[in-house]
């Protein structure tokens, strides 16, 4: 009993923790970065500005809720793509599962931009201590949102805000 209240406490605390922290985030300029896509080409964050809003995804193919979200996003990403939303699904499988991601991808027939944050260095630049983790930047590179977990019914709040950034 007191080790499920500890890891209850712990598991509040740590998500409390990380709100916090990516709430600082909120309207300072994104953190560029560059990064391997599963096609082995560079993708530079600061390349994509200037065209729509852009969603930053941290997901692992081992985190159930991470694919949950990813098949949702997918279909956002379908719809809206032709207008300028660009998202970017950032892997941060170590080097035991980082194999697993492009087969995984493939499967699922996801059709946006996945990338491959082997060591997680992206991740901690934006305080993505746990995933699924997202974050929304408007089309000039500013943090719009972020966004720790994922529940059914987070992608309509999330597809909302989206088109409104694109309006």
């Amino acid at each position: 009993m007191k080790n499920s209240l500890f890891l209850v406490l712990f598991f509040l605390c740590s998500t409390i923790s990380t709100f916090a922290q990516s709430d600082e985030l909120k309207g300072k300029s994104a953190i560029n970065f560059k990064l391997e896509s599963i096609d082995g080409g560079q993708v530079e964050l600061s390349k994509l500005y200037g065209k729509g809003p852009i969603l930053i995804s941290f997901w692992a193919t081992w985190c159930k809720p991470c694919i949950e979200e990813m098949t949702e996003l997918n279909k956002i990403y379908e719809e809206l793509k032709d207008k300028g939303f660009n998202l970017l699904a950032v892997s941060t499988d170590n080097e035991k599962t980082i194999a697993k991601v492009k087969p995984f991808v493939k499967s699922r027939g996801y059709n946006f931009t996945v990338l491959l944050d082997k060591n997680s260095e992206v991740a901690r630049k934006y305080y993505a201590q746990q995933i699924p983790y997202s974050v929304l930047l408007d089309k000039d590179g500013k943090i719009v949102q972020s966004h720790l977990g994922y529940m059914k019914g987070d992608e309509k709040k999330l597809k909302d805000k989206i088109i409104s950034l694109l309006q």
